[in-house]
């Protein structure tokens, strides 16, 4: 079949323009894109909440889900052991200090007193032995006595000399007062007793356990009755600053992004409600996209995990949410502030 004139030339203006309309689809200018969209969950660090001594729980103040502020006061150990070892330890410090100042004050006027009249006693004793001495030693000679007499009051003598010896070198001990190593052993047990009594007290203090930073508490593991130890976590407390997005950077958009920029957070919870946030951290090592994030590119393209800060008032932000990040690309210079608090490090 022939197809007439007319036909032929609609034919070729149709074909005309479809080439045409094809080239201009080609060449035309493509939009440059003005944010950049990722997509990530939302995380929370949470921390195992543990007392640092063996013990009984002896009260769990809190429940799952509650918010707590740092420092407060979340559970307790029955203290009954550690208050005993308290006063042990008060005891011993009392004592070694009583004993130092001992040493320190040296000896008492009476105890001086007492060794000058043990010289004076032992100076006596000594006199006397000598005249029976001579007595002896003269009537031997002149064979009144047996040699044995004179012998024995030899002896007698030579130990009223040592006992002498004795109570002087006792005298001047009593003048001199203790050693000074002495003193300084004592000073160094009352250190050593006062550090036990701090340990002590220390281990008192922390039969209270208190929270280390605001969060909410994700789970509670043990209850009043339980025997714990520094390896059994009473709690987990979930940490609600700071909370940020885990999103990832696809390797040819990482030159576009940099710490400090602004971006803006969504989560399918919140329709219509973003959530302010800044990058704050990029990964210097690239991996493979996990299956777990949810991105319009190919799953086993090289990414680049980021973290991006996010502001969460009333904790609507929640572990675990997934979130759409956008990045602005046009008059978004990374800053030294962000939106809202500095996430603490």
């Amino acid at each position: 079949m022939t197809l007439s004139r007319p036909r032929l030339l609609i034919l070729l203006v149709v074909l005309l323009g479809a080439v045409a309309a094809g080239t201009w689809l080609m060449l035309r200018p493509r939009a440059v894109p003005t944010a950049l969209v990722l997509y990530g969950n939302i995380d929370i660090r949470s921390v195992d909440l543990a007392f640092n001594d063996s013990g009984r729980i002896a009260r769990v103040l809190v429940e799952e889900g509650a918010p707590v502020r740092r420092g407060q006061p979340v559970a307790t150990l029955d203290a009954v052991r550690f208050v005993d070892a308290v006063h042990q330890a008060q005891g011993v410090l009392a004592a070694a200090e009583q004993q130092l100042a001992k040493l320190r004050a040296g000896s008492r006027p009476q105890e001086i007193a007492q060794a000058r009249a043990a010289v004076a006693a032992a100076q006596a004793t000594l006199h006397n032995a000598a005249i029976s001495h001579d007595r002896q030693r003269a009537l031997a000679l002149a064979h009144l006595l047996p040699q044995q007499s004179a012998d024995n009051a030899l002896q007698t003598l030579k130990t009223a000399r040592a006992g002498l010896d004795n109570a002087r070198q006792a005298l001047s001990l009593a003048l001199q007062g203790p050693r000074r190593e002495d003193i300084a052993a004592a000073q160094a047990t009352v250190v050593a007793d006062r550090a036990a009594l701090a340990l002590a007290q220390r281990q008192l203090t922390d039969t209270t356990l208190l929270a280390p930073s605001d969060g909410v508490v994700q789970d509670r593991i043990l209850e009043p009755g339980d025997m714990v130890s520094p390896q059994s976590p009473v709690l987990t407390l979930a940490l609600t600053d700071p909370v940020w997005a885990r999103a990832y950077v696809p390797e040819p958009a990482l030159g576009r992004v940099a710490a400090g920029m602004r971006a803006s957070i969504r989560s399918d919870s919140f329709p219509g409600r973003s959530f302010a946030g800044w990058v704050g951290f990029i990964s210097p090592t690239a991996e493979f996209t996990p299956k777990n994030v949810e991105s319009t590119d190919l799953r086993t393209e090289l990414v680049y995990r980021v973290r991006v800060y996010a502001c969460n008032p009333g904790h609507a932000l929640r572990m675990g949410m997934p979130v759409t990040v956008s990045i602005p690309l046009h008059g978004n210079a990374p800053g030294p502030l962000a939106p809202c608090a500095q996430p603490r490090p």
